[in-house]
């Protein structure tokens, strides 16, 4: 049975600009504090939740309907929700699928994580398109209370949510053999989605998983025959400690920077980066690879980007976003290096960049 009395209790998003928008409470009672970003996909929300790289912001989904197909246990691509908050217009109480084991209303609330639901997200997307992604608050409180701690915690951008969220521990992913046939991949986790464990799995690959803050003399002695440095969350401006340890990766081993990874491993090698007004979330973003002139849809989770006028040396660009200009990958003249803005795991979303880890894998065929 259905627990209706969530869905006609007040909730407020307040916004740090002073804007306000009412909606229904849904999900766990309480409040959530967080950048407030929007994303495009039209179906994903389970991925969304649970995919790391949103640790730290509420994220509001522009596409109307969420909670249709209800969450499964099989859709996830970490051990918990993210988020700190989800926002959005109609939410389903009676799912349909045959996956489905409880409703989004009873996932958010089973780990503490608030909602809101009946608010107009075209006028949030709005607003965020106009002025930018900032701090927000989600909540029952009163809007004027709420404002007032918003202004006096701290910005998103202050925050190293890498530290909170990266594995405490080395592990071996899958059943495999660690020692048995198959290319050895090391992927330093800044906050990965397991759908690249499953991809490389898939593909042969023994998979070993480090912490962010592991060394690079560390992640040598595995004796990889490939890197990965994988996405997740925050500015890259803060991870120095991550920027260190890939420099020192750099041109010892095959490496691969997906996301996070391709702006920690571009600042490891000179190039800087800036922060987007409002980020580019969802699937559907236009990627063209500079070389063949084929265009890819991608998905893509992020706020910062890698200013191309900065990219030095041997590091070439090596694909852009044909809506902004962005750079969306790298490459380098001298190692074996391939860095991608975008998700080449994401699932669900294009699949038509997973051929991104068997280039991957032939650079460290041929190493």
């Amino acid at each position: 049975m259905v627990d209706v009395r969530f869905m006609t209790s007040p909730s407020y998003l307040v916004l740090q600009d002073g804007s306000v928008f009412s909606g229904r409470a849904f999900g766990a009672a309480g409040e959530a504090f967080g950048e407030v970003v929007f994303g495009t996909g039209m179906t994903g929300y389970q991925e969304m939740l649970t995919d790391p790289s949103f640790a730290g912001q509420i994220v509001v989904l522009t596409y109307p309907l969420a909670g249709n197909y209800g969450i499964n246990a099989r859709d996830v691509e970490s051990a918990r929700i993210q988020v700190a908050g989800l926002v959005v217009r109609e939410h389903c109480a009676t799912p349909s699928h045959g996956l489905s084991d409880m409703t989004l209303h009873e996932y958010l609330a089973s780990q503490g994580v608030p909602g809101i639901w009946d608010v107009d997200t075209r006028a949030i997307t709005r607003r965020l398109r106009t002025q930018g992604v900032m701090m927000g608050s989600l909540g029952a409180s009163e809007p004027e209370e709420a404002l007032s701690r918003v202004l006096e915690g701290p910005q998103y951008d202050s925050t190293d949510f890498v530290a909170g969220i990266s594995t405490r521990e080395s592990y071996q992913w899958g059943d495999g053999d660690a020692d048995g046939p198959g290319p050895r991949i090391v992927v330093t986790d800044c906050g990965l989605k397991y759908n690249i464990l499953r991809n490389l799995a898939r593909r042969g690959c023994r998979v070993t998983v480090v912490p962010a803050a592991t060394s690079a003399d560390e992640i040598l002695g595995l004796k990889p025959d490939g890197v990965v440095v994988s996405p997740g969350p925050g500015d890259p401006a803060l991870l120095d400690y991550a920027v260190d340890e890939c420099r020192r990766l750099v041109g010892r081993v095959p490496v691969l920077g997906i996301c996070l990874g391709h702006q920690l491993l571009a600042r490891a090698l000179g190039a800087s980066t800036f922060k987007l007004k409002f980020g580019h979330r969802g699937a559907n973003h236009p990627v063209k690879d500079l070389a063949t002139g084929r265009v890819y849809i991608t998905a893509q989770n992020h706020g910062y980007a890698v200013d191309a006028e900065s990219v030095k040396g041997g590091l070439q660009v090596m694909q852009v976003n044909i809506n902004d200009g962005t750079v969306e990958g790298l490459s380098h003249r001298d190692y074996p290096l391939l860095t991608i803005q975008y998700h080449s795991e994401a699932s669900p979303g294009p699949l038509d960049n997973e051929h991104m880890f068997d280039r991957f894998l032939e650079m460290v065929s041929s190493a």
